[in-house]
């Protein structure tokens, strides 16, 4: 991904966003599988320098993050105040950065907060190569270069336009910058100090993760699977929030999901003949399921339509 440059696009549309010259650069176990050339005849007697394309950054396990070591108060927050304007631009800036996508609203709210704007003009370096990471920076707006040096010289491996994000890495890992990003445009920056981006996304991440890892272990039907094969499923995970009412699943549709209730209650209905106690839909409740209950996935297992309709009661989110 181009280490602490690379996170990033934000998911966007492909019309903007980064892009790499020629390809992205590799990784260590893709450099390993590269063709290998015919050793010459007296190879014993010649060891070739090992060339890697790229800058090995430092170990990613310079410091390990423990969520539970530090606590939601241990730093005060920190409010950068904005005009109606900036927030909206902030908004709409942050949407589709991935990094955000498991951030419950307030904890959003403090991270739009705690954001501040910086612009830049052509040419500027907003990271060095090798410095220590001090923000996070999503772009509101502008052109900007991505080089690695490699043996003292500089190369671009791509850039990003008007969209993206760059910086996590080396706050994620405590590493150094893995990049140089060079404004190509005058452009705006969104940025986000190292503490607030550890108390809240790092830390966030890995709790939702031991969360997650915790919810699909307690599944019956996936209990035969490897630890590493569950691992992959946490991975998959998506989440969203339904409102009161709303219609989750139902009856009759084909499936291509099933769902972990995280928050909230679902009312499970079915359609039958010939019953007297139904709703005004013709259905009646069969069950509900609450945090940590599961549904959906009955139809995954028999290859056939949904058998049954969910709604929320309430605010509800489901994995």
């Amino acid at each position: 991904t181009g280490g602490d440059a690379g996170a990033a696009a934000g998911g966007g549309t492909p019309s903007k966003g980064v892009n790499f010259a020629e390809e992205p650069m590799h990784t260590d176990s893709e450099n390993g599988e590269e063709e290998e050339e015919e050793a010459p005849a007296d190879a014993g007697a010649f060891n070739a320098p090992v060339i890697n394309r790229f800058t090995r950054r430092a170990s990613v396990c310079a410091e390990a993050y423990n969520p539970d070591e530090e606590e939601d108060d241990a730093e005060s927050r920190i409010i950068h105040p904005k005009t109606d304007d900036q927030r909206n631009r902030l908004q709409e800036a942050c949407k589709d950065i991935l990094l955000f996508k498991n951030l419950d609203p307030e904890q959003m709210s403090q991270v739009l907060d705690a954001m501040f704007e910086k612009l830049v003009k052509e040419g500027e370096h907003v990271i060095d190569q090798g410095d220590d990471g001090d923000n996070f920076y999503v772009i509101d707006r502008g052109t900007f270069d991505i080089y690695v040096k490699c043996d003292g010289v500089g190369r671009c491996v791509g850039n990003y336009d008007n969209r993206g994000s760059f910086g996590e890495l080396a706050l994620m890992y405590n590493t150094p910058r893995a990049a140089t990003i060079t404004a190509t445009s005058p452009g705006a920056l969104w940025g986000l100090d190292r503490v607030t981006f550890r108390r809240i996304i790092v830390k966030n991440n890995a709790k939702k993760r031991k969360m997650y890892e915790s919810f699909i272990e307690s599944l019956p039907f996936l209990k035969s699977l490897e630890v590493s094969e569950r691992l992959k499923v946490v991975d998959v995970i998506g989440t969203k929030v339904y409102n009161d009412g709303e219609q989750i699943i139902a009856q009759g549709d084909l499936a291509d999901s099933f769902f972990i209730v995280e928050s909230g209650e679902v009312k499970i209905t079915m359609k039958r003949k010939g019953k007297s106690e139904v709703e005004e839909n013709g259905a009646v409740e069969i069950a509900r399921c609450s945090r940590g209950q599961y549904f959906g996935e009955l139809a995954l297992v028999t290859n056939k339509p949904r058998a049954a309709s969910a709604h929320a009661i309430g605010t509800v989110k489901c994995l």
